[in-house]
This record gives C-alpha cells, sequence and structure tokens, in this order.
C-alpha cells in the first residue's frame, strides 16, 4: 500500500502542472490570454472539488478496490481524449475530468494513509507526498521533451498510460478493505458541520490556490514580466516543486510533533519571498519558485494529517471536504490571478499572491490554538 500511494502520488504530481507546462503550446493552438487560461485552471480545479469532497464519504461506506480503480482509470480516458483539434469548450470539459478522477484518487490515498496511521500519520503523509513533488519535477521536462520531437498533446497521452499502469498495480495490491455498510467505527458527522474544519479549509484554499497559480503561469511570468524564453517558464515550474520536495523533506529534521506552528512559519517565510522575489525582478526566477515551495512544501499534507486527527472517526469525509472545498483555491486564485495580470501586468499579479500566503499562516496559528485548547481541556 505504501509503494502504490506513492505512485499514485506521483502521477497526480505528473497531472497538476500539465497545464502550466503546456500553455504556450495551448495558448496557441486554442488563442487563449491570460484569463482563459486561467479559467482552464479553473475548470481543473471544479472537477477537482467534486471529486475530492464526493469521493471522502464513498471511502468511508464502500468497498476500497473499485473506488481507486473507477477513479484512476476516469483520469487516464480523459487524458487520452487530447489532441490538435480540441476546441476551447472541449478543453475545458477534458480538464475538469482529469482534476474530477485525480481529486478523488487524492482523496482516497489520503484516507488511506490517514486511517492506517492516526495520530501518527503527518509525517507519513508528508514522506508520500514527496511522490506528488517528484512527478511534478520530471513533468515539466517530459513535456519538453515530447513537444520537441512529437505534438504537445502526446505529454497528455503519456500521463494517461502512467494512470493505466497505475490502474493495474491496484487492482492487484492489497488494500484496505470494508464491505458496503461497514464502518470500522461509527462517523463523527460532526466534523462536516462545525466551524472546526474551517481554518483547515482555508489554509488548504490558499495552499492549492498559490501552487496552481505559480505552475499556470510560470511562462507568462518568465516570458511577460521578465523577457524570458518559455524554457525559462518551464524549469521554474520544476524549481517550484524541487522545493516543494526539499519543504516536506525538511520537516523530518524538526523535533516533536508537527502542528500548527509549521503552517505559521511556512504562510510567513512564503510571503516574504513572493515580496522580495517580485520586487527585485531578478531574471533568475527559479530562486525564487524554489523558494516559494520550499516554505509551501508542509502544508498541505500537513494540513490534511491535523484535519484527519482532529475527526478521526471520518478520515474520508472530513479530508474530502477540506480538501475539496480547499480546490476551490485553484478555481478562484488562478482566475483572480489571471485577470488581475491582464490588467495591470503579470508581475503585479504574483506580487499580490503574497495575500493568500498570509491566510497559510493565520489559518495555522488558529489550528495551533484550537489543538492547544483541546489538550488542556483533556489532559493525558
Amino acid at each position: 500500500m505504501i509503494a502504490l500511494s506513492f505512485c499514485g502520488y506521483f502521477c497526480l504530481g505528473l497531472v497538476l502542472i500539465l497545464l502550466g507546462a503546456n500553455q504556450a503550446d495551448l495558448a496557441r493552438n486554442l488563442d487563449l490570454d491570460l484569463e482563459l487560461t486561467g479559467m482552464l485552471a479553473a475548470a481543473f480545479s471544479a472537477g477537482m472539488f467534486v471529486g475530492m469532497t464526493g469521493a471522502g464519504p464513498l471511502y468511508d461506506r464502500l468497498p476500497h478496490r473499485p473506488l481507486f480503480l473507477a477513479t484512476i482509470l476516469s483520469t487516464a480516458l480523459a487524458l487520452f481524449g487530447f489532441g490538435p483539434s480540441n476546441s476551447y469548450p472541449e478543453a475545458l470539459l477534458l480538464f475538469a475530468a482529469i482534476g474530477f478522477g485525480s481529486g478523488a484518487y487524492d482523496t482516497l490515498f489520503n484516507a488511506a494513509i490517514a486511517e492506517r496511521y492516526g495520530e501518527r500519520s503527518a509525517r507519513p503523509m508528508t514522506l508520500l507526498h514527496a511522490g506528488t513533488a517528484f512527478g511534478a519535477i520530471v513533468a515539466p521536462i517530459l513535456v519538453a521533451a515530447i513537444a520537441a520531437r512529437w505534438h504537445w498533446e502526446r505529454s497528455f497521452h503519456a500521463m494517461g498510460a502512467a494512470h493505466l499502469a497505475l490502474a493495474a498495480a491496484a487492482a492487484f495490491v492489497p488494500l484496505p478493505t470494508r464491505m458496503p455498510g461497514e464502518r470500522a467505527s461509527r462517523p463523527d458527522a460532526s466534523g462536516l458541520f462545525s466551524w472546526a474544519i474551517a481554518p483547515f479549509v482555508v489554509v488548504a484554499f490558499a495552499y492549492l490556490g498559490l501552487e496552481t497559480a505559480f505552475d499556470v503561469f510560470a511562462i507568462p511570468y518568465a516570458t511577460e514580466g521578465l523577457a524570458l524564453d518559455v524554457i525559462r517558464g518551464q524549469t521554474a515550474i520544476s524549481s517550484l516543486w524541487f522545493g516543494l520536495l526539499a519543504g516536506r523533506l525538511g520537516t523530518f529534521v524538526l523535533r516533536g510533533n508537527l502542528d500548527g506552528r509549521v503552517l505559521i512559519g511556512s504562510g510567513v517565510l512564503c510571503c516574504a519571498a513572493i515580496a522580495l522575489g517580485t520586487t527585485v525582478g531578478s531574471s533568475q526566477n527559479a530562486i525564487l519558485y524554489f523558494c516559494v515551495g520550499f516554505a509551501l512544501g508542509p502544508v498541505f499534507p500537513l494540513t490534511l494529517a491535523l484535519a484527519g486527527q482532529r475527526f478521526p472517526h471520518s478520515h474520508g469525509s472530513v479530508i474530502g471536504l477540506a480538501a475539496g472545498a480547499g480546490s476551490l483555491g485553484c478555481t478562484v486564485v488562478p482566475w483572480l490571478t489571471g485577470a488581475m495580470g491582464d490588467d495591470a501586468g503579470i508581475v503585479v499579479a504574483v506580487r499580490w499572491l503574497g495575500i493568500w500566503a498570509l491566510a497559510i499562516a493565520i489559518g495555522g496559528a488558529v489550528i495551533f490554538r484550537g489543538r492547544a485548547r483541546a489538550s488542556d481541556d483533556h489532559p493525558s
């Protein structure tokens, strides 16, 4: 299960940056401006919202293997649907379908890890989410190599083939099993209707919005904002994910339990990196992207792990709700960034992304305060 989870997160990393890495070709083929590019990202994120949120309750109630296979295969099918003759509405639908499938299996893997490790899930989940960073590091290089030799849509087909291989593995690898209606314990539905889940949603919203916006607008920021080549934008995406990988692995040198204080530090550091990098305007945009990635590295897996610990009897539902609602950030933030980029310039738009980094810090403070209060109310 551990190896399968890592491969699943790796495939997720592949699809997360497909839009950003192919932005130049998609813009040329579909005659896109920045706002229309942002709408493609919004369609992907809307699909993720439905997939992430819907898969959680299903995980808590249904046999797991059919769920894993259905979500992975649906993602592969959508990836194989891309071609040079696609219209803009078709591209919107395909990105929404990719988001739905990948968001659903992301929730399934997250819930499985949270269920297996319980209160010790923060570090295992952070380590396994490094697979997403590996996939996102490899993908821009793969996209550039495929575009140089074949047509750009072949990179989507290659990612589809990777998902077929993942589905084949999921068909045979032992998975957590549960009969219909069977529950290990009574699901804690209160988590779905409690203000206690709000800070987790805020942090996930801000994180996923930031990650998506930096991916999607890496090429415009390089070409329009800094007068660099397209390849420098693609390289910046890899740098972002190198930073995410380093940040996630770096949590293992921290002593003690990982909690909201890590989220506070991540948000403040990310905001500082964005403010400094966009003000200096260095042509070394890869450095800015690495620093942003490093700061954000532990945010998403730690947020989901802490949400699962807060509501231990409904891992799938609560993690799916937090991640799914957070995926709305992938819809809202890129759209706002694209609209601002068309109006005020891409450099200004990227600079304003620092607001979302501050939201991570504030949400982390609320999570830490709530956990400390719960410890005081229930001393060991």
